[in-house]
């Protein structure tokens, strides 16, 4: 009879030109470790390593971040990847031998080690079209914070060529049709304005990739079937954000543990009689600007939020308290709208219709339904309804 292959895990701590791997059993013995490159020879010679140990798990350290590209190479090649956050590998680190020293052969002996004690570690999946919303929304990202940075800079050329400089909220065009009014005659004045004059068609040419980039997230955003474009404050940029960041929202066992992972659930700083929370500064933190951005949208408009925002203030909150209430209500709703999608697409399919099991519509969209103001949850009593695949 044909024994079996023990199952191992590949613990692998990526960078940008060489990864670290450790192969580890179950019983956490180390079967083999190594340093490899990541161009096609280094690959190459790493897979021939690991070619002995048929039933293997690569176990990588932020697949959504810098171990994604190697990551997309293996899952091509049909392997099976699970990604490994770092803060569970800097834990495994500080709590093994070698007072917790970081290099390269640590990061991959912890990373293993995660890989092989922890069960429900998110599987890595090869979804294009989650793969096209990434990188679309990394644009547009991108090129909103180039809007940014050279909005400052002629911000800063227009205060040294106008007395008082120009009004905050600025666009292009109010900076081209203010900078035609200026006609300065000495060198350096003449040349503050070329440059100005210069960074309005730069600015120009990205408010039309914007509107393009945008364009192109609705169209993706809405073939995927989500309400999120439905909540008031939630644009394609952040919809499509949402969904790359979170993938399955099953993973997640209740609106508490979306809230930690989001970084909107309150932490307790109670002290003596003193009961009171302040903000989290954890969790997702590109997910918690999107909160952020869709607070912010409501209470600049007359909506249920701005009046929730006002109700927590007339209780005697502070605008901080006040907006850390409105966020955890707000990642609720989200938490509440992706639920009802996942749960409508297994109905009904893709490109079903829309039924009434929702809680969150458009009136839903808005904070007034019931939410759990409760600090960091504690551990998770039920499992999510689609299994992940375990590391060990």
């Amino acid at each position: 009879m044909n024994e079996v292959a023990p199952r191992v895990v590949i613990g692998m701590d990526p960078h940008k030109r060489s990864v670290t791997i450790e192969i580890m059993t179950g019983d956490e013995s180390i079967l083999g470790k190594g340093r490899f490159g990541t161009d096609r020879e280094g690959h190459e010679a790493m897979r021939r390593q690991v070619m002995a140990w048929p039933n293997r798990v690569w176990a990588i350290e932020g697949c959504q971040g810098i171990g994604r590209h190697v990551a997309n190479r293996l899952l091509a090649e049909g392997e099976t990847v699970v990604d490994v956050p770092p803060k569970m590998s800097a834990r495994a680190r500080v709590f093994s031998t070698g007072q917790g020293r970081k290099t390269d052969a640590t990061d991959a002996h912890s990373v293993a080690l995660v890989g092989t004690r922890m069960s429900g570690l998110r599987p890595v999946i090869n979804d294009e079209q989650l793969a096209v919303l990434r990188i679309l929304a990394d644009r547009r990202r991108s090129l909103g914070e180039e809007h940014t940075r050279k909005m400052s800079q002629v911000h800063h050329l227009l205060l040294e060529l106008i007395p008082g400089g120009a009004k905050k909220d600025l666009s292009a065009a109010q900076a081209k049709a203010l900078l035609a009014t200026v006609r300065p005659r000495d060198i350096a004045g003449k040349t503050r304005r070329r440059v100005a004059a210069e960074l309005i068609a730069d600015l120009e040419r990205i408010y039309q990739r914007k509107k393009a980039a945008n364009k192109e997230l609705n169209a993706l955003v809405a073939a995927t079937g989500t309400s999120l474009l439905d909540l008031n404050g939630i644009g394609p940029s952040g919809a499509a954000r949402l969904l790359v960041e979170i993938g399955d929202i099953t993973r997640f066992p209740d609106n508490n543990h979306f809230g930690s992972w989001t970084g909107t659930a309150p932490i307790d700083a109670s002290s003596g009689d003193n009961v009171r929370h302040r903000l989290s500064r954890g969790g997702n933190r590109q997910i918690n600007r999107v909160l952020h951005i869709m607070a912010v949208v409501q209470l600049r408009n007359p909506t249920e939020g701005r009046a929730y925002f006002d109700r927590t203030k007339a209780r005697g909150k502070t605008s901080n308290e006040s907006m850390r209430l409105l966020k955890r209500r707000l990642s609720d709703i989200v938490y509440r709208t992706m639920v009802n999608d996942a749960a409508r697409h297994m109905t009904t399919g893709p490109g079903g219709h829309r039924g009434n099991d929702s809680d969150s519509s458009a009136a839903g969209s808005q904070p007034h339904t019931s939410s759990s103001d409760k600090p960091l949850p504690g551990p998770a009593r039920n499992q999510p309804t689609i299994p992940h695949a375990a590391a060990s």
